[in-house]
């Protein structure tokens, strides 16, 4: 059994037996974060996880939830606990740690769409204002659909991309993940020709493999492959700059990413503000005549969503944005920087 597990100090998967218990996962959890109490939410959006409530040799196979290839986000009862807790892994707590646990972008120093790039250190780039976007949503009428234009904001794993396309697409945020990178990998092994290393700027085999660990992220050539593989118009919305990126453009449906410098968010038409996700309209039909498309207003909303996310900074500058390493304390300018300094130390944990 396989359960991802989110603490104050980034992200990590667990693997345990079958039969193994409550307890047994209590312990992992523990010995993984640093934390040695804590409560826990799972599912998306994150709900609370009844800790308090389950016997300690109830066996995780008879839980009611199910736990296979969920993501469990621990928050620490007591902070300073955790601080004197120091990571099983040998890492010296984070000064965010002393912080009531404010969201942070636990992504990757990311590509722009469109961009193919060799793989790049993680990062964990918090967003100015990143939880106003959260408590407090811009909201764009939408008369033509009936309803208001939102932001469905991803969890921050390294799989956002992915997410956001897979709750389009497939109807779940967390369901169709492995699918769409399979479908990536199986994508590139059947057309080498085209996928090529000068192209992927790695070994074709060796991308494949990398694209299907569920901690890497997808950009550019996964949206390119995944929109003709399911037929749709996926539509790219840059927030630092406006610029759209169209991939496979000219089907009948369409749907729209927003891309935040180092983060996939999925944009989504709900009846009113605050109405239920599972009532949420994320693929619109775009009828075109004589060289005029309409598609209810949805992309305009978005582009008009984009421009109030862009004012209130929900976006990282990932060329201009002065880099920290959180390991060693260095800094500098931008991505190339970050990578270059990955290169030459193994370092992987970066912040803006």
């Amino acid at each position: 059994m396989r359960v991802r597990v989110r603490g104050p100090q980034g992200a990590t998967q667990l693997s345990l037996e079958d039969s193994a218990t409550w307890s047994e996962l209590k312990h992992k959890i523990s010995e993984e974060t640093g934390v040695p109490d804590f409560d826990l939410k799972y599912g998306y959006p994150p709900q609370p996880f009844n800790t308090e409530s389950v016997d300690g040799d109830m066996k995780l196979s008879d839980l009611p939830i199910k736990l296979e290839g969920e993501q469990l986000v621990v928050v620490p009862r007591n902070i300073q606990a955790t601080l004197s807790n120091p990571m099983s892994k040998g890492s010296r707590p984070s000064p965010e740690a002393t912080k009531a646990l404010p969201r942070q972008r636990l992504t990757s120093v990311q590509h722009q769409p469109g961009d193919f790039p060799e793989e790049q250190p993680a990062s964990r780039g918090q967003k100015p204002k990143a939880g106003d976007v959260e408590s407090d949503p811009p909201e764009i009428p939408v008369p033509q659909l009936d309803g208001v234009l939102v932001l469905r904001v991803m969890p921050d794993d390294n799989s956002c991309m992915f997410r956001a396309l897979s709750s389009a697409v497939l109807g779940s945020a967390l369901d169709g993940m492995t699918e769409l990178r399979s479908v990536v990998a199986q994508t590139i092994q059947a057309k080498p020709d085209f996928y090529t290393k000068g192209m992927l700027e790695k070994e074709p085999s060796q991308y494949c493999q990398w694209i299907q660990r569920d901690d890497s992220w997808g950009g550019g050539i996964e949206l390119s492959i995944l929109s003709q593989h399911f037929d749709i118009e996926i539509c790219s919305i840059n927030v630092q700059d406006g610029r759209v990126d169209t991939f496979n453009e000219g089907r009948a449906t369409r749907c729209i990413t927003v891309y935040s410098g180092i983060h996939y968010d999925v944009c989504a038409v709900t009846p009113h503000a605050g109405a239920d996700p599972a009532a949420d309209r994320k693929v619109f039909d775009v009828i075109r005549i004589e060289g005029e498309e309409m598609d209810g207003g949805a992309l305009t909303a978005a582009k008009e969503l984009c421009e109030a996310l862009r004012q209130r900074h929900y976006y990282t500058d990932t060329f201009g944005a002065d880099i920290k390493c959180n390991q060693c304390g260095t800094s500098g300018k931008g991505q190339k920087w970050a990578v270059t300094h990955a290169n030459e130390t193994g370092h992987t944990d970066f912040g803006e």
